[in-house]
């Protein structure tokens, strides 16, 4: 049991070695900032992997069956099945989404490389790269805005209708 024991050790010490030499080279290569920036990547990656580990062992920890401890006599419910809601069916993004991620590329790759251009001393070539860079990023942005925009109108127009079902079946006699 000890060699076991040893060999998880050593393979343990092997593999933080690899992992201080990754680093060294991504420092080297990518500088602080960027090795900074995927040290924030991993960790997140890292910190969701165990948030959803957690969640799932509480989850499967958890006694449902609240009525038996407090004694109480629960009889069970039939309740008719609700109907999907537009949220819960999947469809085509429409002409929004498409309009918005294009306007908001064209417009980030225009100030992108326009901000380049007159606030710094790079070349046509690297303002070019940085306005597509900039474009990607106001073409994410304006996709991010439009799906937004897009939820909070189902999700209104959906409240709106249940709430005037609900006062029209409060009003029958």
């Amino acid at each position: 049991m000890m060699v076991a024991e040893g060999a998880l050790r050593l393979v343990n010490y092997s593999w933080l070695v690899v992992v201080v030499a990754v680093a060294c080279a991504a420092v080297n290569w990518l500088g602080i900032a960027g090795w900074m920036a995927m040290a924030v990547v991993l960790a997140s990656l890292a910190a969701h992997v165990a948030g959803n580990a957690l969640g799932t062992r509480m989850r499967d920890a958890t006694d449902r069956d609240l009525a038996r401890h407090a004694g109480i006599r629960v009889w069970p419910t039939v309740l008719p099945a609700a109907g999907t809601t537009h949220l819960e069916r999947t469809g085509g993004l429409g002409r929004l989404a498409a309009v918005s991620a294009t306007i908001g590329a064209v417009s980030g790759a225009v100030i992108g490389a326009a901000a380049l251009v007159t606030c710094t001393t790079c070349s046509w070539a690297g303002a070019a790269l940085g306005g597509l860079s900039s474009g990607v990023i106001g073409g994410l942005f304006g996709f991010l805005g439009a799906s937004f925009v897009e939820i909070l109108r189902t999700s209104l127009r959906e409240a709106i209708a249940a709430e005037r079902e609900t006062a029209a079946a409060d009003r029958r006699p």
